[in-house]
């Protein structure tokens, strides 16, 4: 919670109307039953219990408050006699908290009730100035104190709104420093990152050049090598465009919706070129999904089946499965079966392939899930509708 020094007055009558309302009662009790020096008829201990109670619910129905309390008063005027020692008092109060509370019409009924019945108690008993006098000041006090707390909780409430604007700019700063930062660490990232890749990239290159009579199949791996490289340089250009200038909108498509099929088919080809066997389900409506989706769909697959070939190892069987529900979720579902090993991944400590598929998956507001199944290993992401 902000507290704003300037709040204390302004929430003033806030504060103490809690105690004066527990007060009330107590107090007409204790003035009827022991502080006067003759006895309170009837009629003032009913019209001093009901105007008690009626500051109860003061905060609630300033208005109907009020006007029960110049009721009450007008009868004081009538019936009452002891009464009327503090019947004034509570109209005055009411008075105030109306001020306090409200504006309009019901402000303006609640003064000419106000003003018309403490006129009919004050004229009878003294000349037009006196009474005038008298009428004047008892209506001013309260519609001044009134206004003046009105004033300081007004003032106070501009004071919160200015702490909170000032907290909203701070963060506000605070995240443009941090996506200054991260621009900085995507150059550095790219610049390290490109310089070494590129390298491997042209040395697998060469190495396809100057060794013509390799076997088949040291070429193919020598290809295979480089066209990962090939991509993981187009993909690492793609991804530091985004870290750069990560508001520009939605940003470059990190994955075209008409390539989307063809890397996850090239994902699959790879492991299975490695020697895993991979049934695999692919919905062609996932090129259906945007940008941020289509890139975890992707992700999500090429990791899990990085992960079937790290620790599972070739011979393997693997289940692939990415489906657009018919609510419009979308599901991917990566099972092995283990292997010729048993599954060595801890659920516990997950690695940090696992934590990355967490965090882009909880990005994207879905659900993951990884852990043992049966002998081999589950990977399971679940992505609400768009």
């Amino acid at each position: 919670m902000i507290r704003v020094s300037g709040g204390e007055t302004g929430a003033g009558l806030d504060r103490w109307l809690p105690v004066l309302r527990l007060v009330a009662p107590a107090y007409v009790v204790l003035y009827l039953g022991v502080l006067i020096d003759r006895d309170p008829e009837r009629w003032d201990w009913f019209l001093g219990l009901a105007a008690a109670l009626l500051v109860q619910v003061g905060g609630r129905f300033p208005l109907p408050v009020l006007l029960g309390q110049l009721g009450l008063l007008a009868a004081g005027l009538r019936i009452g006699d002891v009464a009327l020692n503090f019947l004034p008092g509570f109209a005055v109060l009411a008075l105030a908290e109306l001020v306090y509370r409200r504006r309009g019409a019901p402000l303006w009924i609640g003064l000419g009730c106000y003003v018309v019945v403490v006129g009919i108690g004050a004229y009878p008993y003294a000349d037009a100035f006196t009474a005038t006098l008298r009428v004047a000041l008892a209506t001013g006090v309260p519609v001044v104190a009134g206004e003046y707390l009105r004033a300081r909780r007004k003032i106070a409430r501009q004071a919160q709104e200015r702490i909170a604007e000032s907290e909203r700019l701070r963060v506000s700063e605070t995240r443009a420093a941090r996506t200054g930062e991260r621009a900085a660490i995507a150059r550095e990232l790219h610049d390290l990152l490109a310089h070494h890749v590129a390298s491997m990239v042209l040395r697998v290159g060469v190495a396809r050049h100057v060794v013509p009579d390799t076997s088949p199949e040291i070429a193919e791996v020598l290809d295979d090598v480089h066209a990962t490289g090939t991509a993981a340089l187009a993909d690492l250009r793609r991804l530091v465009a985004v870290l750069r200038d990560p508001g520009a909108g939605e940003g470059p498509a990190l994955v075209d919706p008409a390539d989307l099929a063809t890397e996850l088919e090239h994902a699959v080809e790879r492991v299975r070129r490695a020697g895993v066997q991979v049934d695999a389900e692919l919905d062609a409506r996932v090129t259906e999904l945007d940008a941020v989706r289509r890139l975890v769909v992707l992700r999500i697959v090429q990791e899990g089946l990085t992960n079937v070939l790290k620790h599972a190892g070739a011979g393997a069987q693997v289940r692939v499965r990415v489906e657009v529900a018919a609510e419009g979720a979308t599901v991917i579902e990566i099972v092995d079966d283990g292997g010729a090993r048993p599954p060595v991944l801890d659920p516990s400590r997950p690695g940090h392939g696992l934590l990355g598929m967490r965090e882009r998956v909880d990005l994207a507001g879905g659900r993951f899930q990884a852990g043992p199944h049966e002998r081999g290993w589950r990977v399971r992401a679940e992505l609400e509708r768009q």
